[in-house]
């Protein structure tokens, strides 16, 4: 296992291939769906007003997405009466409903790695070699062993999002991941998929 410390380096994810074992410690944000496009909207294609906090947002988050990295996760959180959160369930969401936007939002960011499951597309794998980035899979099926790995909960911005849709900034240790789109253009995501298109081929001839 290779142990990463966030914010990450060029250097360290150019060190980073495809079929690593990586342990994450340090800061991370999570970002589904509605942050995504949120931040395409408001902050990268300007085709959207400027509404309440979300300025204050930006600027919050910009320092944690520099050289950092972003979780697609939706998670069961408890503690929200309280503000004493704590993460119960932490598993990642399927990554390529965010192909539309990811590439754009790691190159105004400058995200580093990008942690899901089921991989992503060519637009995301191209910025992954122009970031330099890496895409991280996370594994499926094991949201309450990953909550194991956060160590905190440092805050939490967009909660009108929703619990599953609101940026929760984490703190954590050895976060469990395997590289499957590296920075050098490879990934497991294409490998499988031209495999599995010659088994399919084969099978309707």
């Amino acid at each position: 296992m290779i142990k990463v410390n966030m914010p990450i380096s060029d250097e360290k994810i150019r060190e980073l291939k495809v079929g690593d074992s990586v342990l994450l410690s340090g800061i991370m944000i999570t970002g589904r769906d509605t942050v995504h496009k949120w931040m395409i909207d408001t902050f990268i294609e300007k085709n959207k007003e400027l509404e309440g906090d979300d300025i204050e947002v930006y600027e919050a988050i910009k320092p944690f997405l520099d050289c950092g990295v972003i979780y697609h996760c939706g998670p069961v959180v408890t503690g929200l009466e309280s503000g004493d959160y704590k993460f119960v369930a932490a598993g990642p969401t399927t990554s390529i409903r965010e192909e539309p936007y990811q590439g754009r939002v790691m190159d105004h960011f400058n995200i580093k790695g990008v942690i899901g499951k089921g991989g992503m597309g060519a637009k995301t794998l191209q910025a992954c070699v122009n970031g330099p980035g890496v895409y991280f899979h996370a594994i499926g099926g094991a949201a309450s062993l990953i909550a194991q790995s956060v160590d905190k909960v440092l805050g939490v911005y967009k909660m009108d999002f929703g619990v599953p849709e609101a940026m929760w900034v984490l703190e954590v240790k050895d976060f469990p991941v395997v590289v499957t789109m590296d920075s050098h253009g490879e990934s497991i995501h294409n490998e499988i998929d031209g495999k599995s298109k010659k088994v399919l081929d084969k099978l309707l001839v």
